[in-house]
């Protein structure tokens, strides 16, 4: 199953892993606080990326979800970074440019999604008459 999934899922999924090592090397205080924020947003993100791949008939609502999990997850990144929870400043840089890695597809995803959206009904109704350009067709017309 988890061989089919796209790119996306398979990177949330490292991202998930990665952030569970790190929080397992952070201080006991920060473990139990800014580390269990951080797991739980890793896992919230992984998440969205299955529901919005299984979910072909909600998959633009599920996108905006996942973007917005992704936020969350940066956020808690930050917060780990200013508390000083990682083990190094190296550890955080790898992973968070991982997430911001997942935040470009995630977005990339989402505006394919919103112009397939606005241009349904444009591609549907031409958007003006035809111009008859024959001589014929214009004394057909009068």
């Amino acid at each position: 199953m988890f061989d089919r999934a796209p790119p996306l899922a398979r990177l949330s999924h490292r991202i998930l892993a990665d952030v569970e090592n790190a929080v397992r090397r952070f201080a006991r205080f920060h473990k139990y606080s800014a580390g269990a924020d951080l797991r739980f947003h890793a896992m919230q993100v992984a998440r969205s990326v299955h529901k919005a791949w299984r979910d072909p008939d909600q998959r633009l609502q599920r996108v905006i979800e996942l973007c917005s999990a992704v936020d969350d997850l940066k956020i808690s990144m930050q917060l780990g970074k200013t508390v000083k929870a990682f083990g190094s400043f190296a550890e955080f840089e790898a992973l968070a440019r991982l997430v911001h890695e997942l935040g470009q597809q995630s977005g990339g995803w989402l505006k394919k999604l919103q112009s397939k959206g606005q241009n349904a009904e444009a591609r549907e109704q031409p958007q003006r008459a035809q111009i008859l350009s024959t001589r014929v067709a214009h004394e057909a017309s009068v």
